[in-house]
């Protein structure tokens, strides 16, 4: 125990951080202020929001020419400070994966089970349509949507359940999660591309989307037979 913790009374609480820094000159407190928001971020397992990086800083500190400073010094770096799930966070670039790979002897995607056509439909529907409950899905591909397909979807924290819906019976709905956001690397839900986009790139037909045939307006939509709710005899 050193003699500071020795004289520290079991009681005394930790000196408060200096966020303000009035006595360093501009350069070094601007510095100082770029050194705390990389360390809190390069430290955190998940995306560190606005309002944790503001503990570390002046309330004269912006926070957005910050992140922008520490883009900028990263830029020849291997890894890069992205803007996700509503916070920022260190990730490697991709073009750098396939050496990851090599490296640990892993695939892409290891850790994170990849989803089927069904799944990743069913994931789709929800993260447009939310919050949405396991019946609307159901009219949306005409057949019944398994829970054990909506299971694998909350096993990998992807859905959540969300409000109530105001329907007889008072039905659970389904909403995607931060960690949807992350594993996609969106920052907010309006970052999902818009159907004409979807159209454009030949992954949907807005025609039979509307016709309420989901399945038939999905390109390649094979595989719904996954969907279905396995029957007990």
């Amino acid at each position: 125990m050193s003699e500071a913790s020795a004289r520290r009374k079991p009681n005394d609480q930790p000196a408060l951080l200096d966020t303000e820094l009035e006595h360093l000159p501009p350069e070094l407190r601007w510095r100082e202020w770029i050194g705390r928001v990389e360390a809190v971020i390069f430290a955190a397992s998940e995306p560190v929001p606005r309002e944790v990086l503001s503990r570390v800083v002046g309330k004269s500190c912006n926070l957005d020419l910050v992140i922008d400073d520490i883009r900028a010094e990263l830029a020849g770096r291997p890894y890069e400070l992205v803007s996700v799930a509503g916070g920022w966070q260190h990730r490697t670039k991709k073009v750098f994966g396939d050496a990851i790979n090599v490296a640990f002897g892993t695939v892409a995607g290891q850790g994170t089970k990849e989803l089927s056509q069904s799944e990743a439909l069913v994931l789709m529907c929800i993260a447009y349509f939310q919050p949405i409950t396991r019946g609307e899905l159901s009219s949306f591909f005409g057949k019944e949507v398994s829970r054990d397909l909506i299971g694998v979807l909350r096993a990998q924290d992807l859905i959540a359940s969300g409000p109530r819906s105001p329907q007889p019976g008072a039905p659970y709905t389904y909403v995607t999660t931060k960690n949807f956001l992350s594993q996609f690397g969106l920052d907010t839900l309006r970052q999902l591309p818009d159907f004409e986009a979807l159209e454009d790139a030949g992954l949907l037909s807005k025609e039979k989307l509307l016709a309420g045939d989901i399945l038939a307006g999905l390109v390649g939509g094979e595989g719904e037979d996954d969907l279905v709710e396995d029957q007990v005899p």
